[in-house]
């Protein structure tokens, strides 16, 4: 047993069940951006939070343990993303990465946004031509010091 094993029985558990991740994040009380990714095992979790997840989906206690193993994060298959969604994220950073990065940079001088202390928000935004997908990234600015 691995932790893509306890991911993958998360998976076929939320389908199964009808599962909402928006559900999951409100009995862990975290936001269902930071959950969904603990429950696809990029994030660890916590022993209180690893019970719950694990009453959700029905683990036993050693697929319990895997939601508190620090995971290999960025764990995609292949370099450049295949599935289509992905893959647009993967095409705005190349796209627009050298803009972001040009501005922050102009904004709040040399340095990096953090994606540790960083937070996320998928929200649905009606238009009357199709609704929008708006995602708010937020992280901390890490300026690099000199020394």
């Amino acid at each position: 047993m691995n932790r893509n094993d306890v991911t993958e029985k998360i998976i076929s558990t939320k389908v199964s069940k009808g599962i909402k991740w928006e559900d999951v994040a409100k009995k862990v009380k975290l936001s269902k951006e930071w959950t969904t990714a603990a429950c696809l095992g990029q994030m660890t979790l916590d022993e209180k939070q690893a019970k719950i997840i694990g009453k959700i989906f029905g683990l036993n206690a050693e697929e319990t343990k895997w939601l508190q193993v620090v995971p290999y994060k960025g764990s995609l298959d292949t370099a450049v993303p295949t599935d289509p969604l992905i893959y647009r994220w993967y095409e705005i950073v190349n796209v627009y990465g050298t803009t972001i990065k040009e501005l922050i940079h102009e904004e709040f001088g040399d340095g990096i946004m953090s994606a540790i202390d960083f937070s996320m928000d998928i929200d649905r935004e009606a238009d009357p031509k199709g609704d929008r997908v708006k995602v708010t990234l937020s992280g901390k600015f890490l300026p690099y010091k000199t020394y």
